[in-house]
């Protein structure tokens, strides 16, 4: 499982995800994603931090994330239905790693704003 695979190297418990609260293009990758994470977020994506993004049918998620030597991307498609998806009035809000595993997993989580 990838999130697992994340959660037993460099990420923690501490470790920050913020999770964009509106579908991003799908087609993005590493420049693309990290330039959202800048300029819609406002936050560094080489931070450390956990960055998760939608698409707009809601069954891929793409999880960016600087493991300390480069941009990696975690991806994910559900076969049937859709993620359980933290809503909020701002564009982004911060999950904790036990969260984000909830909804990799499709559970539906608590949030708070980021």
């Amino acid at each position: 499982m990838i999130a697992t695979d994340m959660a037993q190297t460099q990420v923690g418990a501490q470790t920050r995800v913020g999770v964009a609260t509106t579908p991003v293009d799908m087609r993005k990758s590493f420049d693309g994603l990290a330039e959202v994470v800048r300029s819609f977020l406002g936050h560094d994506p080489l931070s450390g931090s956990l960055f998760v993004f939608r698409n707009k049918g809601g069954h891929l998620v793409k999880v960016l994330w600087w493991d300390r030597d480069g941009l990696a991307i975690y991806y994910k498609r559900l076969e049937e239905g859709a993620f359980a998806w933290p809503k909020g009035n701002t564009p982004s809000v911060e999950l904790t790693c036990e969260e984000l595993l909830k909804l990799l997993s499709g559970l539906e989580v608590s949030r708070r704003v980021a």
